[in-house]
């Protein structure tokens, strides 16, 4: 009879078939990533919509992924990070097939938007692997690695699924393409339900409902009102009220998880000098990963012959362009554990911001040409790849145990707001007859895509420059001839 351990979790799974498995969501989440983009124009035509109503899918999409994280994390602290997973997976999965089948555009946008629940999934991966790996010796390495080879899976699972779309779009039924996510993400669902171990919360204490209340009412307000500014434009008066609404909620909001012990936000954990760099961290870099892709691809498709700047590019070679910046991703998310090797946890977050620096800080001289533009996007993109990978490992690392799906789902969570603010900023850069309806409405200005370029290097910058504050971390002790036994690993 197996003995558990202290962690609660007995060594008959080994990591290695966790990892296996926990791959296999994250092949999913790549496939939602990256299967629909190319066939947009083609979903705009089935619905009956306007290619500019396309914008509305990335706008609800990205509300609902900031607002479920932070709930989700504190029920994975609370009663499993594993029953968690199983529940954001069902309702990706149910809303995969609301997408197949809507019959509307309201009801398409409903599913679509709670499809965004996928966003956790990478977080509570990484706290599975974090607890799974307490015994080993080398808690912290193993989860590295773990999430290196997790996020470079995901990245190269968003190459297969566009590929797998453009080629089956005009083969194929839209109901039918549409339903391919749908049975990948259910496929998921029953493997997590009875592959990974089931084992109980950390945290104590109850669940906070007015944190919850507020902080929805705070994100609410804030990416309603950056979403708002994006459609509407800057001139508006109602998203900068919203805006400011919502940060004027964070004073008491703060206030009140300050006064609880078992608060929805910790943020008492959030300003700790091992915690606050790393977050902040995740929120500079959304602003480039998750805000800066769109501009490059208007600037791709823009032609120079009529601007005097961009690259004139189809849409088939702007996926040539995005599908060569995945691959690097994936180059730098495989390559983590060899940088953390070689300089230190800490010394490869920053090396990895400082490439994110490096990539766009290029774009400024160097923008003329598409040999120029894939070898921005390549450095970004190692730099890009090594950090969705190493930000909620280092969170997890700087965690009690009973915080860490709270710790690694809130760079999720600080990521999606920084891309939403970029992506408003960004908006109003490129805006040149405030509005970005597409090519009719205008070509931006070549200043708007410099000060896209810009903001993107500088938040690097000072991402790097905050991880240099943080305090300098080392792996887990060396471990022992028993740490590295066969059945510590693997099954």
């Amino acid at each position: 009879m197996t003995t558990p351990t202290r962690t609660g979790i007995t060594p008959g799974q080994g990591l290695l078939a966790i990892v296996g498995l926990l791959v296999a969501v994250e092949v999913a989440s790549g496939v939602l990533q990256g299967y629909y983009t190319p066939i947009f124009s083609d979903i705009a035509d089935h619905l009956g919509i306007d290619d500019a109503d396309v914008n509305w899918f990335e706008a609800a999409q990205l509300i609902v992924s900031a607002l479920c994280v932070p709930p989700l994390a504190r029920l994975g602290d609370l009663g499993g990070h594993k029953k968690v997973l199983v529940l954001s997976t069902a309702v990706t999965a149910l809303a995969s097939w609301g997408v197949a089948f809507a019959p509307s555009f309201g009801t398409f946008l409903v599913a679509w938007a709670l499809q965004g629940a996928y966003v956790v999934w990478l977080p509570l991966e990484v706290a599975i692997i974090h607890r799974r790996t307490r015994d080993t010796g080398r808690q912290q390495l193993l989860t590295r690695r773990a999430a290196a080879v997790l996020v470079g899976a995901l990245e190269l699972s968003v190459i297969i699924g566009a590929l797998t779309s453009g080629a089956l779009v005009e083969a194929t039924s839209m109901t039918t393409l549409l339903m391919l996510p749908a049975i990948v993400t259910t496929v998921v669902l029953v493997l997590v339900w009875f592959g990974v171990e089931d084992v109980p919360g950390e945290a104590t204490g109850g669940y906070d409902w007015r944190g919850l209340g507020m902080i929805t009412l705070v994100l609410g307000l804030v990416m309603g009102g950056l979403i708002a500014i994006r459609l509407q434009g800057p001139a508006a008066a109602l998203p900068w009220l919203l805006v400011l609404a919502g940060l004027a909620a964070l004073v008491p909001f703060v206030r009140l998880e300050r006064s609880l012990a078992d608060p929805m936000v910790d943020v008492r954990l959030l300003a700790r000098t091992d915690q606050w760099p790393i977050q902040l961290t995740a929120f500079l870099f959304g602003m480039s990963v998750l805000g800066a892709q769109i501009p490059l691809s208007t600037f791709a498709r823009t032609d120079p012959d009529v601007v005097g700047y961009g690259l004139g590019a189809d849409a088939a070679f702007v996926s040539t362009l995005v599908g060569v910046y995945v691959v690097f991703l994936a180059i730098g998310a495989f390559t983590l554990p060899l940088t953390a090797r070689l300089l230190g946890p800490r010394g490869a977050l920053v090396a990895s911001s400082l490439l994110v620096a490096l990539g766009y800080g290029l774009f400024l001289p160097f923008h003329d040409s598409t040999t120029q533009t894939l070898t921005n996007m390549a450095i970004a993109g190692l730099g890009s790849g090594a950090l969705v990978a190493a930000l909620p490992a280092a969170a997890a690392a700087a965690a009690p145990p009973d915080r860490t799906g709270f710790a690694t789902g809130m760079t999720n969570a600080t990521k999606t707001v920084g891309g939403a603010i970029a992506s408003s900023v960004f908006a109003i850069a490129l805006a040149s007859t405030g509005s970005l309806e597409g090519p009719a409405e205008g070509a931006a200005p070549l200043s708007g895509y410099l000060t896209v370029w810009a903001v993107c290097s500088v938040a690097a910058v000072v991402a790097a420059v905050c991880l240099l504050l943080a305090p300098k971390v080392t792996d887990d002790v060396a471990p022992s001839a028993e740490d590295v036994r066969p059945e510590t690993l693997g099954a």
